[in-house]
């Protein structure tokens, strides 16, 4: 028998915690204005306030992916989901929207003058630090994601 001790494990956590929020919402106008309505209050909890360029940008992005999965990803009696996640050490702000419509790839399409929609992806692209899409890993469907980074960190 030894008299050595074994040494303590040491574990190295997150100073500050990550964020996240997650809910489904019925595919139609009315579900695009609570996610990002939800969204917005989410994060001023989180410590973006409200009227700030940041909020305004991530609640943005968040009411054009939800709007694209209400008219381009929609598919009749199945909800959208979003998730949001902030990392206050990274200080990200990841938004995925994922519906259950395969066939339509999101795409950033030249606006037209003569149409008054069509600008959300490209929205998307100038305020995100980057954006993107990948096939639903648990069922048929996309997620559109963008990640935010501002210049100024977050309050975690």
């Amino acid at each position: 028998m030894t008299s050595e001790t074994a040494r303590p494990t040491v574990t190295t956590r997150a100073t500050t915690p990550t964020h996240h929020f997650a809910m489904r919402f019925s595919s139609t106008p009315r579900g695009a204005r609570l996610a990002r309505r939800l969204a917005g209050q989410r994060f001023d909890a989180w410590g973006i306030p409200y009227d700030s360029d940041v909020h305004d940008a991530l609640t943005l992005i968040v009411a054009e992916l939800a709007a694209n999965a209400v008219t381009h990803g929609r598919v009749p009696g199945r909800d959208f989901h979003l998730a949001v996640t902030l990392a206050p050490a990274l200080a990200t702000v990841r938004i995925d929207v994922t519906d259950t419509r395969t066939e339509r790839v999101p795409a950033v399409a030249p606006p037209s003058d003569d149409r008054d929609s069509g600008r959300g992806l490209l929205l998307v692209e100038c305020l995100a630090t980057r954006w993107g899409w990948c096939p639903r890993t648990d069922g048929p469907g996309k997620t559109v994601w963008a990640e935010y980074a501002p210049a100024l960190p977050v309050a975690g």
